[in-house]
């Protein structure tokens, strides 16, 4: 293809790339340096027919002024990402000084609240990510050997659970364990304890949520599976089947290999998705107890005090940890790339 054709071949996509992505993240970037303006106060004095007080007030109209003379807000530079709301530089060192071995600093560091989703936010991704791609490739294998006459009523129950959107599927997993809800009321019945509640533990909640990942993820990485399935070539499988290869070593050996690509790709979709893991968390109300960088930004900006510069910092950070979430799987994928074309 020659290279103007390429050119006004890409440009659309180029322009909405730069138009719904570039410009967004730049925007954010820019926001994370200011914060909100502090509010001007003045004396007023309030009386009465015994005495006269001094209130502060707002004043309202000075506040309007300073917004409309810098509507980004006032300059705060790299501050709100050290501050203790985010990286907190000076909190983590007075921690580290004053801990006597490491089980005292990490627990230190985990009640900061940055820390604390990010924790949340790695454990959810590198548990789910893998287990989504053993668990798809496995059901992917299951479907593909079942005879022509129920495969397609069973790809549609399988594909149910991405079909349900997060917060609706999160909700009713939260009704379920609920102390009246079927799982709930049964373990309750079963451990002979009225006060037994899942939703009361920290650790159960987080294994809740994790598990609620991999029931939604899971089709995804299924279907993707099941669509490569069909396109690995029948004459390897039957040499391998005519070489005296086991099921599980044709798997292994070629069905695997065959599928590396997909693999990666899906490996990448979902450290993307588990960094943005947010609906979960709304649907089992369980910020309390488990919180991610995800809810940390919206927390901010439709809380009480709309902090948009905290949280298009959060937002930052969220994005280079994607990037060197990836960076590995990529510059690996690269080099196979350049090895095959070598």
């Amino acid at each position: 293809m020659p290279h103007r054709t390429f050119a006004w071949f890409m440009l659309p996509t180029l322009a909405a790339m730069i138009l719904f992505i570039a410009l967004p993240i730049v925007s954010v970037l820019v926001q994370s340096f200011f914060v909100e303006h502090e509010q001007v106060m003045i004396e007023a004095e309030n009386c009465n027919p015994f005495k006269c007080e001094t209130e502060l007030t707002v004043d309202t109209a000075a506040t309007q002024k300073l917004v409309e003379e810098a509507p980004l807000g006032r300059f705060n530079g790299l501050h709100t990402y050290t501050n203790r709301n985010h990286l907190a530089f000076s909190e983590v060192a007075e921690i580290w000084m004053s801990s006597e071995n490491w089980g005292r600093f990490i627990a230190g560091v985990y009640n900061l609240p940055f820390y604390k989703a990010l924790f949340f936010t790695l454990t959810y991704t590198f548990v789910v990510a893998p287990l989504v791609l053993i668990l798809g490739l496995l059901v992917a294998l299951g479907v593909n050997a079942l005879p022509r006459i129920v495969k397609g009523p069973t790809i549609f129950a399988s594909l149910l659970p991405m079909i349900v959107t997060p917060l609706i599927g999160s909700l009713i997993l939260f009704w379920m364990v609920d102390a009246d809800g079927i799982i709930g009321a049964t373990l309750q019945v079963i451990f002979g304890d009225d006060d037994l509640s899942l939703k009361a533990s920290a650790p159960l909640t987080w294994i809740l949520l994790i598990v609620y990942g991999i029931w939604h993820n899971t089709p995804f990485s299924f279907i993707v599976f099941y669509a490569g399935l069909q396109t690995v070539p029948r004459e390897t499988i039957e040499a391998a089947q005519i070489d005296g290869a086991s099921r599980f070593q044709r798997v292994r050996y070629v069905v695997v290999p065959y599928m590396m690509p997909l693999a990666i790709f899906i490996i990448l979709m979902q450290l993307m998705d588990g960094f943005r893991i947010f609906e979960p968390i709304v649907g089992f109300s369980a910020s309390a107890k488990a919180t991610s960088l995800s809810w940390i930004i919206y927390n901010d900006l439709f809380g009480d005090a709309k902090l948009f510069g905290s949280a298009a910092a959060t937002s930052v950070m969220t994005i280079i940890g994607v990037c060197i979430l990836l960076a590995p799987v990529l510059v690996r994928t690269w080099r196979d790339f350049n090895l095959k074309r070598a």
